[in-house]
């Protein structure tokens, strides 16, 4: 699949270091340091029913933020992201509004790369839709199976050209094959895992299955949803899985970073690395790091609530691209915070300001190499965006040099 334009990143004086950035598993901030040259990082990609939101854009943000800074440090990136283009909520809308799931996929996912391209962001080196790897990933299943860290549940409404049953991940079987263990991420107790898993597409109270959190692996074929022959039968991918496989596929067996929303973070992270960790019996990061939840009218942006600020409608008003992305840097990555309307004149208005600082012909300061040096500083601190839009704030009355301008063209996107 076709990802979006690459950015400029111009040359910057001095460099970074591996930045500091909050684990999940650990509770801990650690080194997003690479073994080698290449930092990689797996990022959750959309299910394409609806437009790009602010809450979607925050999180990409973040990790061009973490990718900025890695490439500043002079580390090579390695990046994938999927996209989830069959899945239950794609199909529910396709089938409400009467349209083709894959012509609304394809429409959306157009539409989150053109905002990805106004607002900046460093594209995916492989960008992935789960329909491009169906056969891996079955054959991936079929290897957990053969593992015995996955099982048959018998399936009476799957249709006659399925075998008639739905493959589960055996978590508790997982944990002799792989070092990975239930909560190792999320650090949840199980009561609070069975309420979250039954929110966000589990289903604790299927029949036949060893425990209540058990994953779905792979789905036999229902009437009327889409299906593909494969090696565990005809069906499609369950969610988490299909994530693992392209991670392994695209990345290796441990990668630099995982990220995502802190929604992903239970169940399907956990879940996730814990398919990779049975398939290689390596870790499937190195740290886990997620971003915080944009709210909107007092309730958290989502497609389903319909409270949603998309980038698009934003654009189409006439905002400028890079008064969104500050607005957005405003606030830490890591942050729950809400919109407000008056996010975006306050980040348009640092955008004037900053933009004069650049061009006033009587401000001609030396080349501000100490404040570069603080900029880093901030964003070295677990990618602390306020911190680091203040550094330029507290300068820009004097004018910016044209060093400086580089490090913010680089580092926060924003090319003056």
């Amino acid at each position: 699949m076709q990802a979006w334009p690459r950015p400029a990143l111009p040359e910057v004086p001095g460099h970074s270091v591996a930045p500091l950035v909050y684990d999940s598993a650990s509770d801990a901030l650690v080194a997003a340091e690479p073994a080698g040259d290449t930092a990689t990082l797996y990022l959750c990609g959309i299910t394409p029913y609806d437009a790009t939101h602010l809450g979607h854009a925050a999180t990409y943000l973040a990790f061009d933020t973490l990718q900025r800074v890695w490439r500043d440090a002079g580390y090579a990136v390695r990046y994938a992201q999927n996209v989830t283009d069959v899945d239950d909520p794609l199909l529910e809308r396709a089938s409400r509004d009467g349209v083709d799931w894959r012509e609304l996929a394809a429409s959306e996912v157009e539409g989150f790369r053109a905002d990805m391209t106004a607002l900046g962001i460093i594209p995916p080196d492989a960008y992935v839709a789960v329909t491009e790897r169906i056969e891996p990933t079955a054959v991936a299943v079929a290897e957990l199976l053969a593992q015995g860290v996955a099982y048959r549940v018998a399936a009476p409404e799957a249709s006659d050209d399925s075998d008639g049953h739905d493959i589960y991940f055996d978590a508790t079987a997982a944990t002799d094959v792989s070092p990975w263990h239930l909560g190792q991420e999320s650090r949840l107790d199980r009561d609070a895992m069975l309420a979250i898993f039954a929110e966000r597409g589990g289903d604790p109270d299927r029949e036949g299955k060893r425990d209540p959190l058990d994953p779905l692996l792979w789905r036999a074929a229902r009437d009327g949803e889409p299906s593909w022959e494969s090696p565990v039968g005809t069906g499609r991918p369950g969610w988490h899985i299909e994530c693992s496989v392209i991670a392994l596929d695209e990345l290796g067996e441990t990668v630099t970073v995982l990220g995502g929303g802190s929604d992903l973070l239970f169940p399907h992270h956990e879940f996730s690395a814990a398919h990779s960790s049975a398939l290689t019996g390596e870790p499937a990061a190195q740290l886990y790091a997620h971003a915080g939840m944009v709210a909107y009218q007092g309730e958290k942006m989502s497609k389903s609530l319909g409270n949603l600020v998309k980038v698009s409608e934003l654009r189409a008003a006439g905002a400028d691209p890079r008064g969104i992305r500050l607005a957005l840097l405003a606030h830490h990555y890591r942050d729950d915070w809400e919109w407000t309307d008056a996010s975006l004149p306050e980040a348009l208005e640092r955008l004037t300001r900053w933009q004069a600082a650049a061009t006033a012909s009587d401000h001609r300061p030396p080349a501000q190499f100490a404040t570069l040096a603080e900029l880093r500083e901030a964003l070295h601190r677990d990618l602390d965006t306020p911190a680091a839009l203040a550094v330029v704030d507290a300068v820009a009355a004097g004018g910016l040099s044209p060093e400086l301008r580089s490090g913010i063209h680089l580092l926060l996107g924003i090319e003056l």
